[in-house]
């Protein structure tokens, strides 16, 4: 069945015309609809996508519209002149000559900005640039610099640089001045082209607690003090140790010397990475001075705690007892220091001393040391006191210090990711060597620790030693005072 619509006769029904058949082919074509010129002509798509069907009816007939498009407009292309506008007369008289002087030069006249006003016929040309009466600059004290020639370098002639240099070296010792101090110039105008401009103020912060000024006055230059109070409550710190003792001080503030010797003085009484657990808490008191200009500057560590529930350990560093160095005291007044070769870095034991399955060459092989996994990059200390033997690179090992000690002993450090003694140096117990890495053979950040006593190997948990210092007196009872005023400390106050 067929309906009439606008478009022709189209198929009703729910038989479709690919039902039919082939028999019904004939019938199909003569119910075909009826299509006029026009109908047939708007279905043609005279402009089809060139990039498609490339050779085709349709691409073909495409070129052929593009082709004419184009010819057309070549064709239809207006060849006359366009019509230009009219044109003000110009100015004359004082209206030019106003005109002239709010001009706006543009850059090609030499303008920096685009906007400087266009010279007149007052103008002048000069001979020659005039200098600034003053000029304000800033100096930079480098590492192994001398104060003086940091001062000529900024353009201060040698005499002032070193009669400055005199005159701050009386308030403080130029020695003493960090690397890195910035110091404030102000220079003047000068006689001569020829000649250094003349120092007329410098100031610098020679001391944490002492700014310096020097000036001119008259003739000369002379210097101005101006002291900084300085208040010197030590910083105390507290916290858990948590996954790594390392990382927790860090987050909690203490810099990096004084969590090294927070681990050095504990290393002395307890296994640091055996006896100390993520739950304990640890206790640190710090050197610090704070300036009324705001500046803080940490310095050492004071006081050692570790508080592990049913054991509490109280450490202080002490030198009233004679010797050139401190030494770390329990809150008895009682120095130990055990050769007990306790743990190097603050870490857990992966793998002892023995036998074991290699894990990357996959079978039984004798391990001559013990493997101690701490996080990456962290400290290394000697396990007693000795002299650097080697320190490079060796094969499996990685990166490796060996360490001669007395009695016959040696200890080596594997698989490092950076080095920090070197060969012929004599280092102290918990002296830090290195960092941890995972250089060599290795499968993860650790620290392969091994010990020989007259070039065999031996178990490192198979030596100890100790030697103990007491206080007593004068030195007991002030040592006892000092222990009292660091746990009267706030922490972080």
């Amino acid at each position: 069945m067929f309906l009439k619509t606008d478009q022709g006769l189209e198929w009703a029904g729910g038989t479709s015309a690919r039902a039919l058949g082939a028999g019904a082919a004939g019938f199909g074509r003569a119910a075909a609809p009826h299509r006029d010129w026009r109908t047939r002509l708007a279905a043609i798509d005279w402009v089809p996508d060139l990039g498609m069907r490339i050779g085709s009816l349709d691409w073909w007939r495409g070129l052929a519209t593009c082709t004419a498009l184009c010819a057309a407009t070549i064709a239809l292309a207006p060849g006359v002149r366009p019509l230009i506008g009219s044109v003000p007369a110009p100015l004359a008289g004082a209206e030019a000559e106003g005109a002239r002087v709010q001009g706006i030069a543009p850059l090609a006249l030499g303008s920096g900005t685009g906007r400087v006003a266009a010279a007149t016929e007052f103008v002048r040309p000069l001979t020659e640039v005039p200098e600034r009466p003053r000029i304000d600059l800033s100096a930079t004290l480098g590492q192994g610099d001398s104060f003086g020639r940091a001062l000529e370098r900024a353009g201060v002639g040698r005499t002032q640089a070193q009669e400055a240099a005199r005159l701050v070296g009386g308030a403080a010792s130029l020695a003493d001045i960090p690397a890195g101090t910035r110091i404030a110039l102000t220079l003047g105008r000068r006689s001569s082209r020829a000649m250094p401009r003349p120092l007329e103020r410098l100031a610098l912060r020679a001391r944490f607690d002492l700014s310096v000024a020097v000036v001119r006055d008259g003739g000369g230059l002379r210097l101005e003090r101006t002291p900084i109070a300085v208040d010197h409550t030590p910083l105390r710190l507290q916290g858990l140790v948590g996954a790594s003792l390392y990382r927790s001080a860090r987050a909690a503030g203490a810099p990096v010397r004084a969590v090294e010797a927070y681990i050095k003085a504990m290393a002395t009484r307890v296994s640091i990475g055996r006896d100390v657990h993520a739950a304990d808490s640890f206790d640190m008191v710090i050197e610090r001075d704070r300036a009324a200009t705001g500046e803080t500057k940490l310095g050492d560590l004071l006081f050692a705690g570790l508080d592990q529930g049913r054991r509490s350990l109280r450490m202080l560093r002490w030198t009233g007892n004679g010797e050139r160095e401190a030494t770390w005291f329990d809150a008895a007044g009682q120095a130990e220091r055990r050769g007990g070769m306790g743990m190097p870095v603050a870490g857990r034991v992966t793998s002892n001393f023995g036998l074991r399955m290699h894990p990357l060459l996959g079978f039984m092989r004798m391990h001559k040391g013990i493997d101690i996994a701490a996080p990456y990059g962290a400290p290394i200390l000697a396990a007693i006191d000795g002299v650097v033997a080697s320190a490079g690179r060796n094969a499996g090992y990685g990166n490796f210090v060996k360490l001669a000690h007395s009695g016959g002993l040696s200890s080596g450090y594997g698989h490092m990711s950076r080095i920090a003694v070197r060969g012929g140096q004599r280092v102290r117990q918990g002296q830090v060597i290195g960092y941890i890495g995972s250089t060599g053979l290795s499968t993860g950040p650790h620290l392969h620790w091994e010990v020989w006593r007259n070039g065999q190997s031996i178990n490192p948990r198979s030596i100890s030693f100790a030697s103990v210092a007491r206080l007593s007196g004068e030195n007991l009872r002030g040592f006892k005072r000092q222990v009292q005023a660091m746990l009267a400390v706030k922490p972080g106050a």
